[in-house]
């Protein structure tokens, strides 16, 4: 009996000491919240952003296009495609485009299906019918670049005379936007310092450390002057030269400062 009784207030004991120390843990978490919170709000700060960009003339030109031929056999098809890529990396040669700038994209081959009847339809109606292969389509899709873009529209004119098909572009870009994104992003943030230093002197205030900075860039968009059926629907409404124009590269930062 007196073993039971001890072993009863023992559990009792053991439950008390166990809700203490669930109230003291809410509290002491509660606590560092609380002071969390509020060395967030008694934080001073300011916020400042800022813009800058860089032009730049584009200096390549990519173009596209894509060879596709059909026949009754794979091999056949395959032979049509080849016979027009060697054409066009031949040509590619004679305007100085190197190996490394010729990159083919996608290459293909399936099959083509017809639907034919069984047997030929009567009065009565149309027997069923199966899909049949009746030939193959084979296809590359190749990307260029132009590192000399005075000769994109020249290159799109000679293209288009050898059998390629959806000729596209050209895509003026920037090879290498790294250096005019780095000078972007300094223009960005001395127009932040300038004004956070304007900002201050009205205001009369100091301001202390960087506590944050962020950064949003945008880089420039390939430009496309020309379209393909213009180089597919006739070979003289590509115009030699083709206006490249200029990219920009931007840069939005911002920067928050302390208020001491």
């Amino acid at each position: 009996m007196e073993t039971l009784w001890t072993n009863k207030k023992f559990i009792k004991v053991s439950v008390i000491f166990v809700v203490l120390l669930c109230i003291f843990t809410f509290m002491g978490i509660c606590k560092e919240n609380h002071n969390s919170f509020k060395d967030i709000n008694n934080q001073n700060t300011i916020v400042f952003n800022g813009h800058g960009e860089v032009k730049a003339v584009p200096d390549i030109a990519n173009v596209y296009f894509t060879i596709h031929k059909e026949a009754k056999t794979v091999k056949e098809a395959q032979a049509g495609v080849a016979s027009i890529e060697k054409a066009s990396l031949d040509f590619l040669k004679t305007k100085n485009i190197l190996d490394k700038d010729i990159k083919t994209t996608n290459s293909s081959f399936n099959p083509k299906y017809e639907n034919q009847a069984l047997v030929p339809c009567t009065q009565f109606g149309c027997p069923p019918s199966n899909n049949v292969i009746v030939g193959y389509e084979s296809s590359e899709n190749i990307t260029v670049k132009v590192r000399n873009t005075d000769d994109a529209g020249a290159i799109m004119q000679g293209l288009g005379t050898l059998g390629v098909e959806q000729l596209s572009g050209p895509d003026f870009a920037i090879d290498d936007t790294d250096a005019l994104q780095i000078q972007a992003r300094e223009k960005a943030i001395l127009d932040a310092k300038t004004k956070a230093a304007l900002l201050a002197k009205d205001l009369g205030i100091r301001l202390g450390k960087i506590t944050s900075f962020s950064e949003g860039t945008n880089y420039p968009v390939p430009m496309m002057y020309a379209k393909a059926d213009m180089a597919v629907a006739g070979v003289s409404s590509a115009p030699a030269i083709i206006p490249k124009g200029e990219n920009t590269i931007t840069s939005d930062v911002t920067i928050t400062y302390e208020i001491r």
